[in-house]
């Protein structure tokens, strides 16, 4: 099994990555009261460290009401988590890497220990005034990640949270300007934040966006039924100033259409002729659902990534609880010593290796 494919350099605008490797966002919720802490900064440093071509931080979230649904998931914005994020960023630079924050709201969703306890915001429900600032706060999140030093910035568009409820007809009821029957129109939120953040960042700074067919509240879902209703999605994202677009499946391997083998990632590349990354259980021997029931890596067999890599139906692989069990993974798979790869366990979430 070669994975060459996954170690040739990536270049777009002023971003060059040594390797095709992304650490993919994974909620962590460890910042004490939002504030980044020195074990996250060690965190992220050991994957820089070990070759990570390129990290996303966990979600962080922006200055709003009910941002977050977890006390201990950091903020991206405040003299005191930026002050944390200028640690992590300078220490990830310290050991070579390149990273960039996911910047995220989370809507309404819930979690298990119910925090906070103010009105959430939904995508049905916020005033005008709510979605503009909305949209201000991620373009001033977006501006600190410049200042600091980070080198891209992802926005969280996906998997049922605050923008991906306005991009879906089930959450997003609106009979405004930002509602609508088409997902061009459910888009708009999407598109003026991704305004707002080209025009506190410049041309140059990458912007990407992570989306998804699938929500957490309904994992059968496409937002997208045709390639023609994708174009409509996903086109306006890229006029708006999306430089990458993170396609996240449950399982990169499954097609996004009938009739052609192209997963998310291909399709958003020959749609948009944009970079794409592929992620979706990457290194795990089943899918993300039965790697958090336990189950891991009994082998690690990335033929079939590489082989749609080579082919150029995306440009980055993101990996993400495989290099969350093992900071190591990235060196391992590039040495061809895939037997010495750490299988995931489920208990490791809650740890920072």
């Amino acid at each position: 099994m070669s994975t060459d494919a996954l170690f040739k350099s990536f270049k777009y605008k002023n971003l060059e990555l040594k390797n095709r490797i992304v650490m993919a966002p994974m909620t962590r919720a460890q910042s004490d009261n939002g504030v980044p802490t020195q074990q996250i900064a060690d965190y992220y440093a050991r994957r820089a460290e070990a070759e990570v071509g390129l990290i996303i931080s966990e979600g962080t979230v922006i200055n709003r009401p009910a941002s977050k649904n977890m006390q201990n998931i950091p903020d991206f914005y405040g003299t005191e988590a930026l002050k944390g994020w200028q640690n992590v960023i300078d220490a990830v630079h310290d050991h070579g890497g390149k990273m960039g924050p996911q910047i995220w709201h989370v809507g309404d969703t819930r979690s298990s220990d119910d925090y906070p306890e103010v009105p959430m915001e939904k995508a049905s429900t916020m005033t005008l005034e709510d979605i503009q600032d909305t949209i201000a706060q991620f373009a001033a999140s977006a501006k600190s990640a410049k200042d600091l030093g980070f080198d891209v910035l992802e926005i969280h568009g996906a998997h049922g949270y605050l923008i991906d409820q306005f991009f879906w007809d089930v959450t997003n009821t609106r009979t405004d300007e930002y509602g609508g029957r088409t997902l061009r129109e459910r888009s708009r939120f999407a598109v003026d934040i991704v305004k707002a953040i080209r025009a506190a960042v410049g041309e140059d700074f990458i912007i990407i966006i992570r989306l998804s067919q699938w929500k957490q509240q309904d994992y059968s879902t496409k937002l997208a039924q045709t390639p023609e209703e994708m174009e409509e999605w996903l086109l306006p994202l890229k006029e708006a100033g999306v430089d990458i677009f993170h396609c996240s499946q449950r399982r990169f391997w499954e097609p996004e259409f009938e009739g052609s083998d192209l997963n998310f990632a291909g399709w958003a590349k020959k749609i948009t002729g944009q970079p794409t990354i592929t992620v979706g259980s990457v290194g795990l021997e089943g899918d993300f659902m039965s790697a958090f029931a336990g189950h891991g890596t009994e082998k690690t067999d990335l033929s079939e990534l590489t082989r749609r890599l080579e082919r150029g139906d995306f440009d980055l692989v993101a990996v993400g609880r495989a290099i969350l069990q093992d900071p190591e993974w990235v060196k391992k798979v590039k040495a061809g010593s895939i037997d010495e790869l750490q299988d995931f366990k489920a208990e490791s979430l809650a740890v920072l290796y």
